[in-house]
């Protein structure tokens, strides 16, 4: 499965969740998609199905495949700590989602595109990789002659660094800090990871 390019709207009102941000689109339409829409009588979902459900609304918020979702997921059953939490932790440290959280991007998608197209420098070397995970006290910086990008400066004067207790952003310098790894309460996507938890226990 390649990454989804299509309507976000569309996946939006599958979750009943604005999981990209603020829709207008979604807003007017917050009902399942499909010709029938509002008026679709669903049947009750299976427990499988909600858990499965919650799985799929986390990879679409995070622009995850499913193959580095299941690995990310053996890695948090490794790892110290109450394992839901732990694979959200990762997801929170990914490159593109900090360069996202920082302002750099105005969404994630846009964050993997700078990303890859090597606009970005952790402690100084150019990652193009979307997927690194940072570590507390790496430093994420825009490229020197990135510096000038029209993506990047209209992003940044929305005024969005800053935001999070667990990043710090120096707006001069463009270049920020993971200063640690954010806490459950810190991170404010509406997902319920007990849900992917008890799905991959299966």
């Amino acid at each position: 499965m390649a990454k989804y390019i299509g309507p976000k709207t569309k996946i939006a009102r599958k979750f009943g969740d604005p999981i990209y941000g603020q829709d207008k689109s979604f807003e007017k339409k917050n009902y399942p998609p499909g010709m029938h829409g509002q008026n679709r009588k669903r049947r009750k979902q299976s427990e499988y199905g909600i858990q499965l459900q919650e799985k799929q609304k986390a990879k679409y918020t995070y622009g995850v495949l499913e193959k580095q979702f299941a690995n990310l997921f053996k890695k948090a059953t490794r790892s110290k700590g109450v394992t839901g939490e732990v694979l959200l932790q990762f997801l929170e440290a990914r490159l593109d989602n900090v360069v996202f959280r920082m302002g750099i991007a105005p969404t994630r998608s846009a964050a993997r595109q700078l990303v890859s197209h090597r606009h970005i420098t952790v402690n100084g070397d150019v990652v193009n990789v979307s997927s690194f995970l940072l570590k507390p006290g790496n430093i994420i910086g825009v490229r020197e002659k990135s510096k000038s990008l029209e993506v990047i400066n209209t992003s940044l004067s929305s005024g969005r660094y800053n935001k999070y207790a667990w990043l710090e952003w120096d707006l001069d310098a463009m270049a920020g800090k993971f200063v640690n790894v954010p806490e459950r309460t810190e991170i404010p996507e509406n997902i319920k990871e007990q849900l992917i938890v008890e799905l991959y226990s299966k």
